[in-house]
């Protein structure tokens, strides 16, 4: 049969540098061959994402390749080719063995083909020539005669064009090599994909590698969601986060740092007006989608003195390829160019772009971990400082970890929660990364009691937040606030992770004023029948739809509940909701359909936001994806440009 296994083996493949620029490298896969087709995968057998392909009856020459260069630089020391095409496969085994048994066995299934070569090249093909015969061109005919029936035996010969085999199959030439077949095998050698570090990162592990902001950086292997293996210009290679860097290619606006993805209007404003400079601005995704819009700071508005934030959208001409604008009569091919031109040119606007105001002004962001898999934390690298407040499970103290990374510590009294479920949850949850949820690093889980290591957020629960400023915020700057919490709910909501306990006493603030989702999941691991069950006094009903308190059902649609009340905080700026109800009065009436009343600062738009979250069918509440849409667009007042 056609689709007989033969072999299978975990083996590690080297690039084929089809570009000269094209720095090697090294990937294991895991190699499966077939009585028609040798295939390659990644290398774990759980996962087989097919990486490539090759039909034996292309095959034109399996041999060892003699190792004139010296060094092998992975760990498997035994290289053998695969010629195919106009196409050579290295690939390196572990033993001598098991290099043979492949070579042997590709060789029975590709006795009969009429491609196989009179010559091949024995040694590698590196740094642009062949290391045997130092021939230019990749193309070139080999230099020693192919053996299909054994190993390399025989003397270099000279390349002479059309020098028949005397192996057995007496008088057959090598057909002319295919100028234009493709094989599935090219599919992951065409581009490596380089990246640029938006921030620097001094990695905490060995097995890291240290970004330079602006450097650029191949990536070898996307390891999961949050974390990447990557090789800088130098070779060397280890784990990068993911979130510090972007792809380098045109049209990806994160490589220039007057773009910031995660700033809203509200934000961009007082980003500006901080900055305090005519004719600062910042380039932001605007709320329609794929859109951009350019913010921007002018002391001088329409000549009378007072400061303002204009806000212009870069629209596009209907052309393809389209054409981009601020002001119809200057046309530009690239944002960058539009950028480029209007920043010496004010063109209509009511200043030049004169001061980008971006990643230099933020921090960068949190990582999944300290690093890739990295989920136990030493304590003894952690340095305990002033406590900070104190949750359902015990104390928190701001620390720092190996004394430098600023870190949150939870101090888990004993007994407070079912720590062994938590700490196999807590793999999964550190994974959940985004730039509104408050980062969990790791556990300290081999000593009693245990810690529960996080992002510091300097400015506290946002409750408090709202309480002590009260009075101070415009509607946009709250609205700005749900948004934020939004976006976080949105992340969860997408990984189908629920968080059971949503209010503004579970979010976070940082000293860049954005607000972040805390102890996400965390009521499942409470050892408190007040706090779990919803005729205890701390259970938060006044934040729960009715089938949570009736027959405690959680799902994103009670998160969406909640969400509704922490809208309702926020506007009140800090208010109790039903702060004239017991428990189960709460109960009583949200069961007969009374709902909170719409806070002064909340137009009747957000007020009507926040009664679709309070739906008592629980399909008629929108989806945080939705809610995101509907806060945005009430957010987002840009103008258009004068021309």
């Amino acid at each position: 049969m056609s689709d007989e296994l033969l072999l299978e083996e975990t083996l590690i493949k080297r690039s084929q540098q089809k570009r000269r620029t094209s720095p090697l490298n090294y990937k294991e896969r895991l190699f499966v061959l077939t009585r028609s087709r040798l295939t390659y995968y990644d290398g774990k057998a759980e996962k087989r994402f097919r990486r490539g392909s090759i039909e034996l009856s292309r095959v034109r020459c399996v041999e060892i390749v003699k190792n004139g260069v010296g060094i092998i630089p992975c760990q498997n020391k035994y290289p053998f080719q695969i010629v195919y095409d106009t196409n050579t496969l290295y690939v390196f085994a572990p033993s001598h063995d098991s290099r043979s048994l492949w070579v042997q066995s590709l060789k029975q299934e590709i006795k009969d083909n009429m491609v196989v070569l009179a010559k091949f090249h024995p040694q590698f093909w590196q740094e642009g020539v062949w290391l045997c015969c130092r021939q230019a061109e990749k193309q070139a005919l080999g230099c020693e005669e192919y053996n299909l029936f054994g190993d390399i035996s025989r003397k270099p010969l000279p390349p002479i064009p059309g020098e028949e085999r005397k192996n057995g199959k007496q008088g057959r030439r090598a057909p002319p090599i295919p100028q234009s077949s493709k094989d599935e095998a090219e599919e992951e050698e065409e581009e490596e994909e380089m990246v640029v570090a938006l921030y620097n990162f001094a990695g905490t592990e060995p097995h890291d590698l240290s970004l330079v902001k602006g450097g650029e950086y191949v990536i070898v292997e996307k390891c999961d969601v949050n974390w990447y293996k990557a090789r800088n210009k130098y070779g060397e290679e280890g784990y990068i986060p993911s979130n510090y860097v972007t792809e380098k290619k045109s049209g990806n606006l994160e490589q220039f740092v007057w773009y910031s993805k995660q700033v809203n209007r509200n934000k961009a404003e007082d980003l500006l007006r901080k900055e305090d400079k005519e004719g600062a601005f910042v380039v932001r995704d605007s709320s329609t989608a794929g859109a951009y819009t350019v913010s921007l700071y002018t002391k001088n508005s329409a000549g009378d003195g007072q400061a303002a934030v204009k806000h212009y959208h870069i629209k596009e001409t209907q052309s393809s390829p389209p054409q981009f604008y601020l002001a119809e009569k200057h046309l530009f091919n690239s944002i960058p160019d539009l950028i480029d031109y209007h920043k010496h040119n004010a063109a209509g606007l009511v200043s030049r772009l004169r001061y980008p105001v971006g990643k230099q002004d933020k921090s960068a962001p949190s990582t999944a971990g300290f690093s890739y898999e990295k989920w136990e934390i030493n304590p003894s690298e952690l340095t305990f400082m002033k406590e900070v407040g104190s949750g359902q499970f015990g104390l928190v103290r701001l620390g720092k970890w190996r004394a430098q990374h600023k870190v949150a510590i939870k101090t888990i009294r004993e007994g407070a929660m079912y720590e062994e479920d938590f700490i196999e949850e807590a793999k999964v949850m550190m994974k959940l990364s985004h730039p509104n949820l408050v980062q969990l690093y790791g556990v300290c889980s081999q000593q009693k009691p245990i810690y529960i290591v996080t992002e510091f957020m300097e400015l506290g629960c946002l409750l408090n937040f709202l309480r002590q400023r009260r009075g101070s915020f415009t509607k946009d700057s709250l609205l700005s606030i749900c948004l934020d919490v939004c976006e976080g709910m949105e992340y969860l909501e997408a990984n189908g992770f629920i968080h059971r306990d949503l209010a503004a006493r579970n979010c976070l603030v940082n000293d860049a004023q954005v607000v972040k989702v805390s102890d996400f999941g965390m009521t499942r691991y409470v050892l408190d029948d007040q706090y779990t069950s919803s005729s205890g006094a701390k259970f938060p009903v006044k934040w729960s739809p009715p089938e949570v308190f009736n027959f405690c059902k959680y799902s994103s649609k009670s998160d969406v509940w909640s969400y509704g009340v922490l809208m309702w905080e926020v506007f009140t700026e800090g208010r109790m909701p039903f702060d004239q109800n017991q428990n189960h009065e709460v109960v009583n009436l949200v069961t007969k359909g009374q709902r909170l009343y719409r806070p002064k600062m909340a137009t009747p738009t957000i007020y009507d936001i926040m009664q679709r979250c309070w739906h008592e069918r629980q399909e008629e509440r929108p989806p945080f994806s939705q809610l995101t849409m509907m806060i945005s667009d009430s957010l987002e007042d840009d103008v258009p440009p004068p021309i």
